[in-house]
């Protein structure tokens, strides 16, 4: 199954301050090598100089640099197929913080990146509390994860047996053969994670505002369901048979289960801010 490019998108989402418009002092970019069927590995180094990242589609860094969800970003088939790594050196006074806006600038250079933006309305779901406890485990903060002067080291891995990620500073996210767990997760994150399993956009609103840590069960039925799904929203395409087992699964069953940790999905709708591509490269500049 196609592996979550989950965590790129929501590390760098609605958390970054800009200054200026700061460039990459020398940067990369190469089309991804081919991986094994049915399995697909993502990776992420970010320290004081370098940022290395591997195997994400266009869909992807437009995604992190505009702190928008893939899900909020329209175009071509190919910008959510075509995968891209990009190695690149930041400038000397340039801080990770500013990554986001190195990668805009990089985007137009070497993709010819050219898009507007615009409202639509959208089916979402919200993530509230339930009528039970809460069954989540709030974990103590951790002041060594916000040292911005620490390297990032992110890993991201899936294949049939499961979906693991890795953010660094003890929070993880992981779904494995009927059961779901993370660690030192915040309901922003958690809300934006589990949107790879569902067919709509999920926001959180359930006012809870620390980390937490939580496992819960889902019906065995819908393990491979669930794969499928998530791998078709990081933009593989499943084999007939596959997209024919995942037509079967529905929300609910998700729903149930977060329901026996004091959560729930409530279907609403919502206007939503959406980048449309107008026109792009497929093929980079040379580097």
């Amino acid at each position: 199954m196609g592996a979550m490019k989950l965590i790129f998108l929501t590390l760098f989402a609605g958390a970054i301050v800009f200054a200026q418009s700061p460039a990459f002092e020398v940067a990369s970019i190469r089309p991804s090598a081919t991986e094994p069927q049915g399995q697909v590995d993502v990776g992420l180094h970010m320290d004081g100089a370098q940022v290395r990242v591997a195997r994400l589609t266009l869909r992807d860094y437009i995604g992190i640099a505009y702190r928008t969800k893939i899900a909020q970003i329209a175009g071509p088939d190919w910008i959510n197929s075509e995968r891209f790594d990009i190695s690149a050196t930041i400038p000397a006074g340039g801080t990770t913080a500013q990554i986001p806006e190195m990668l805009q600038a990089l985007l137009a250079d070497r993709f010819q990146l050219k898009f507007h933006r615009e409202k639509r309305d959208f089916p979402v779901y919200a993530l509230v509390q339930g009528k039970g406890p809460l069954k989540m485990t709030e974990a103590p903060p951790d002041p060594a994860a916000a040292d911005a002067a620490e390297p990032v080291d992110v890993k991201a891995g899936g294949s049939v047996k499961g979906v693991n990620i890795d953010l660094g500073g003890g929070r993880t996210f992981s779904f494995v053969p009927n059961k779901f767990e993370v660690h030192r997760m915040t309901m922003v994150l958690f809300a934006r994670y589990l949107e790879r399993f569902s067919d709509r956009t999920i926001i959180d609103m359930t006012g809870l505002k620390g980390q937490y840590d939580a496992t819960f069960d889902i019906n065995p039925d819908d393990y491979l369901p669930l794969l499928i799904r998530s791998a078709m929203n990081a933009g593989e395409t499943p084999r007939p048979q596959a997209m024919r087992l995942e037509s079967r699964y529905t929300i609910e069953s998700l729903s149930d289960a977060l329901e026996t940790i004091g959560l729930k999905l409530e279907p609403r709708k919502a206007p939503l801010d959406v980048i449309v591509v107008d026109s792009a490269s497929k093929t980079p500049a040379e580097n």
